[in-house]
């Protein structure tokens, strides 16, 4: 691929995607998009570049985007910012948020569904304090590939084995087969998943008193994290919640989010303070808003990069 050919596709990656890549990044770009020129039968990336110049078809595009973000996901990721969601997030916000109020909670870069599984799962578990509230979760991706997978919600059996406790396997899935593993349907229609670009306005999903997005922001430089955290800080509520990778921080990057004490990787929306502290004696700040618009059920983990 020429020089020139290889500025172009990292121009239109992170213009579509906010990814950034380095001179040095070229061999990614081979290994990631070589299969899929074999499969349109170009005959190499130069010839590829072409295609996109000339037709300028944007489900080309899309593919090309798609195939270059990452799509690897697990259960119970990292494990601790879900005990976290579990032990303290989730308290303050039953304590501030009435009977009857719904909860919002997004996951955005979902990849293949594991991530707002597990939460729909960490729910159900806690089905008698959430009492009358109802909960949507919000998924998203920009990875088409990846969404379907989630949308069927059908895992291998290694897949259910990197993080998920066994408990929950059999408590949550069906087995299908020798090994595959289907998550019940009671978890499937909890989450909402939709195509998304992370870079669009973000208006369209409503707002949000949870928002996890990890691992995201390591794919993007400085300018795009800005914008980013800016726009998500405006769709969530007074005093929502943010949780992002255990390499990514807000410091340097937002304003509006602060560290939330012994909680490596959550950062809150205003003063926010857990569940028992004198704040919490108050109804709270108004709920997070519906979204304008109903998600379809079609959906950057190393999640896809802008999702």
């Amino acid at each position: 691929m020429t020089p020139e050919n290889f500025k172009y596709l990292c121009k239109l990656l992170h213009e579509r995607s906010g990814l950034v890549l380095s001179d040095k990044k070229a061999y990614l770009v081979e290994a990631r998009l070589m299969p899929f020129v074999r499969r349109k039968n170009l005959t190499g990336l130069d010839d590829l570049v072409l295609t996109v110049q000339r037709d300028k078809d944007e489900n080309l595009i899309r593919e090309i985007t798609d195939a270059m973000t990452t799509n690897e996901s697990f259960f119970f990721r990292d494990g601790k910012p879900f005990k976290i969601f579990r032990e303290t997030v989730l308290p303050a916000l039953l304590e501030k948020r009435p009977a009857g109020r719904k909860i919002r909670i997004w996951s955005a870069a979902c990849s293949t569904g594991q991530e707002p599984y597990t939460l729909g799962m960490l729910l159900k578990e806690e089905a008698a304090k959430l009492g009358t509230r109802p909960v949507e979760i919000v998924g998203t991706d920009i990875s088409d590939e990846a969404l379907a997978r989630a949308k069927e919600g059908l895992y291998t059996q290694f897949e259910v084995q990197r993080g998920l406790p066994i408990q929950l396997l059999v408590k949550y899935f069906t087995q299908e087969g020798d090994n595959r593993w289907r998550i019940n349907k009671d978890i499937r229609d909890m989450v909402s998943l939709r195509y998304f670009n992370l870079l669009e306005d973000l208006s369209i999903l409503g707002a949000f008193d949870i928002v996890f997005c990890r691992n995201v922001l390591i794919y993007f430089d400085q300018p795009t994290k800005i914008q980013v955290l800016d726009r998500i800080s405006q769709r969530m509520a007074g005093d929502g919640v943010l949780f992002l990778g255990g390499a990514e921080t807000v410091l340097g990057v937002s304003d509006a989010f602060k560290p939330i004490a012994g909680a490596r990787g959550t950062y809150g929306l205003g003063d926010w303070e857990a569940a028992g502290d004198a704040s919490t004696a108050t109804s709270g700040p108004p709920p997070a808003a519906e979204p304008t618009t109903t998600p379809s059920t079609v959906a950057p983990s190393t999640p896809s990069a802008a999702s």
